[in-house]
This record gives structure tokens, sequence and C-alpha cells, in this order.
């Protein structure tokens, strides 16, 4: 796969023929081994980008949305449209998105600081969802953005911003409440940041809608871009 912008995919995207769930659950359990909870992410973030996959027939349209991290102004998106090579399989959407994602990053002039996704981070059963998958393969920040859960039970909020998601014991994510009267989103670790700046920098990314802008912009250039292709 070329690579023009500088991004050096680590890990295999494809099975051979001899993929099962169980064997993709067993290399999401090695991968994770390698995610990074501490920040790499500079303090002063310049650019955040977002990510979205959309689906017309046998095509997989990926994009990054690269915003500028103060306004939250739309500096530059790339479209990119691949194959689907993988069906959908709940637990392993990573392996499903993350070809159509990276060719579309791939693109991109704007070196993004963070990328926020939509979809979990370690806040999955294997500890490896599409945001930390997706942060392995380019080597940079990553926040799992979802809109519900998949693993784990949400502690009470009570009156705070944002409560521990738990999972087995372990805290793998947070619920976090944008705005009175919204939906919480659910937020975790991706790759390179901790939990409590991946928050802060979601709740930052918050204007008008439930969804932070950066995966909101890229979701409507997504169906925008389906739109045209039918």
């Amino acid at each position: 796969m070329a690579n023009p912008r500088g991004f050096k995919p680590q890990l295999p995207v494809q099975f051979d023929s001899k993929f099962s769930v169980a064997k993709a659950h067993a290399m999401q359990r090695r991968l994770a081994k390698q995610v990074i909870r501490e920040d790499r992410v500079p303090e002063k973030i310049r650019f955040v980008a977002g990510v979205d996959v959309a689906y017309v027939g046998e095509i997989s349209i990926g994009v990054a949305a690269a915003l500028n991290y103060d306004s939250l102004a739309l500096i530059e998106s790339q479209v990119a449209h691949v194959k689907t090579q993988f069906p959908y399989i709940p637990t392993l959407l990573s392996f499903r998105e993350i070809s159509p994602t990276l060719s579309a990053i791939e693109k991109l002039e704007t070196q993004p600081d963070v990328f926020l996704v939509d979809g979990q981070g370690i806040a999955h059963p294997h500890r490896l969802g599409f945001a930390s998958h997706l942060g392995l393969m380019i080597d940079k920040p990553t926040i799992g953005v979802a809109k519900s859960i998949l693993c784990g039970k949400a502690e009470n909020m009570h009156d705070k911003e944002w409560a521990p998601l738990i999972d087995r014991g372990e805290i793998v994510g947070a619920t976090v409440k944008t705005k009175a009267g919204w939906k919480p989103l659910y937020v975790s670790v991706g790759h390179k940041i901790s939990l409590e700046r991946a928050i802060e920098i979601v709740t930052h990314c918050i204007r008008s809608h439930r969804i932070p802008e950066p995966i909101l912009t890229a979701h409507k250039i997504a169906n925008k871009e389906k739109t045209q292709c039918r």
C-alpha cells in the first residue's frame, strides 16, 4: 500500500484463507499488549482528525477529516474508495474498517496530532477495538468515542461529568456527559493517550451535537460521498 504522507502501518490488515474468529480474537489479545495507555499527545494540539466509513454495495468509503483544534474549522478532508474485504462481525469491526480508513489517512497533507474514532478503544472484550487497532497501525494517538457500551458496566454518574466504565475489575473507559439532556458518550483510550486527556479532548470537540465535531464532519462527508456513489 502506498504511503506518501509518512504514516507507517506496523501490522497486517488482512487474514489468510485459514481465518477464524477465534484466531482473530487471539490476535487482538496479542496486539492489545502493545497499546500505550499514557500520553504521547503534544501539550499544544494543532490539528485533530475524525474518521468514518460508509458502505455502498461492495465498496467501503473511508474518510479522514482534519480540523483546527482551537476553532474546529475543517482544514482538509480526504476520501478513499476500497473494495470491502471483510464481513461485519461483532467485536471485529476494525478488520472491516481499517483498510479504507488507512487509505484516506495516507492522503492527508495535514498531520493530525490525535485521531477521534467512532468506535471503541480498549473498552473491548479483547482490549483492541477499532481506535486501538488504528492507533497501532499508524503509530499515532487515537481515542475511541462510542455511542453504546460494548463491554463493561458504567458506574452511576450522579452529578459528575464522567464516571469510570469498568470491565472485569479494570477501568476500560468512561461514561461522559457532554451536555445536560443528551445521552452520554463512552470514551476510551485508543493508543498513546491517557483516559483523562482523552476525555478532555473529546469534551473540547463537542459543539452543537452529541458527536464530537471531527467525527461528525467525517460522517457528513462519508454520507455525501455515499449518496453520490449510488
